[in-house]
């Protein structure tokens, strides 16, 4: 099932994100392992709707629809534009940057929100290495 939504161009990126953790048994492992956390997501597309996705790797290294997976809580979430996001994951921007020029927004442990650069840096190797494909943004 896509996780992609048509009103927010970036979402694409949370499919990439997936089929990275589903490459090998092994790429889910080591993602688990460096990001041990739940990561949401609160994305604001250009009509001001919101939408919301998550990143958990803390259990079970799978993406979804909403900020948290079903009877859990993100550690932390970020809220940001969705082109914003597009930037973060295509690598043009750097989540620390963007924090501190207002343009993400952090709620919960931001310690945790650090390791998410590793995370993408990840996603866009392996599509560097043909795996997944670069995301399309």
């Amino acid at each position: 099932m896509s996780l992609k939504d048509d009103s927010f161009p970036s979402s694409t990126a949370f499919d990439t994100i997936q089929a990275s953790l589903n490459t090998t048994p092994t790429s889910r492992t080591e993602a688990i392992k460096s990001g041990a956390a739940i990561f949401g997501f609160k994305l604001k597309n250009t009509a001001g709707a919101e939408a919301a996705w998550h990143i958990d790797l803390k259990h079970s290294g799978t993406v979804g629809r909403g900020e948290a997976p079903a009877g859990k809580k993100a550690d932390v979430t970020l809220s940001m534009a969705d082109e914003d996001f597009g930037k973060l994951v295509a690598g043009t921007a750097k989540a620390q940057n963007m924090f501190m020029s207002g343009k993400m927004k952090i709620r919960g442990n931001i310690m945790k929100a650090t390791r998410l650069e590793g995370v993408m840096a990840r996603v866009r190797e392996d599509g560097r290495e043909g795996g997944v494909g670069k995301p399309k943004l």
